[in-house]
């Protein structure tokens, strides 16, 4: 094999990174087995062992492999969940159409979940800071101004999958079940609807960051691992409602969005999923 000529300023190693990333993405390694040792790969590539080490380093800082001790370097299993990012749902406005409401988080989460054959679980908080001056500006309000957060912290068969905080003026939340910290029945839509303050439209802001030290120590992603960063504003006919920032590890996690009419996509037949090769020959 040889490595891609790449630009002159390109050292061996990350070239060398460029072929194997290519090679994994085009799906010549499995999870069953290890990858060809450094030996093989100085061999195949006529490269320095050296060179062969940083650019698996690469690799492993990027989370797509992980290095066992005494039996080899893997592709590291994390299994991609696509979520429904937004879509129709039952509406608790019985005045409002199903497009006059957004899907409801809580029940999109919970069935995504039992569709691929994973267990959900949610640990809440409930807080009360001072607004960051971005989730100010999207609220309306001044930059300090107390607002009550809302914390969800989601894992998949106890892996961590997303941290979601949703931000409301606290004036909105006194005195009702927004304030406890715990799951309310029918998610947090219910106490809205209640208060007239049900959600009709959603502008949403993607970014992919690094994340910070305690976000890097709860998702237990590679170091190289970025996350993506979901911030939606909801609006009512009044106005913004809430800000809801939800953090996704970039390795675990697909955001999916539809556009248009998509009624003819019901009658498709589902796309297949793909084939976990390790677990497949683990039953």
């Amino acid at each position: 094999m040889t490595i891609p000529r790449g630009t002159a300023q390109s050292p061996k190693y990350q070239r060398l990174a460029a072929d194997l990333r290519r090679r994994i993405t085009e799906g010549e390694f499995t999870t069953a087995a290890a990858l060809p040792v450094e030996s093989e790969l100085e061999r195949q590539y006529g490269v320095a062992r050296n060179t062969v080490r940083l650019a698996v380093d690469v690799l492993v800082n990027e989370g797509r492999l992980v290095r066992l001790q005494g039996k080899g370097t893997y592709l590291r299993e994390h299994p991609v969940l696509d979520h429904r990012a937004y879509g129709p749902a039952p509406c608790l406005d019985p005045q409002a159409t199903p497009h006059d409401c957004l899907a409801l988080p809580g029940d999109v989460y919970r069935d995504e979940a039992a569709e691929s054959g994973r267990e959900l679980t949610v640990d809440f908080e409930m807080m009360i800071v001072r607004a960051r001056v971005d989730i100010a500006e999207r609220l309306g309000l001044r930059p300090g101004e107390a607002i009550v957060v809302r914390r969800q912290l989601r894992m998949l068969d106890r892996e961590p999958y997303s941290i979601e905080e949703s931000h409301y003026r606290a004036g909105l939340a006194a005195g009702t079940p927004l304030m406890e910290p715990d799951q309310i029945d029918g998610g947090d839509e219910a106490v809205l609807a209640a208060l007239g303050r049900t959600e009709v439209g959603a502008v949403d802001h993607l970014v992919a960051r690094m994340p910070g030290p305690e976000e890097a120590q709860w998702f237990q992603g590679g170091p190289g691992v970025p996350l993506m960063v979901q911030t939606r504003v909801t609006y009512d006919r009044r106005g913004p409602v809430r800000v809801i920032e939800t953090r996704y590890s970039a390795d675990r996690s697909r955001l999916v969005y539809g556009v248009g009419d998509l009624a003819v996509r019901a009658s498709l037949p589902a796309p297949a999923a793909p084939v976990d090769q390790a677990r497949a020959d683990a039953q």
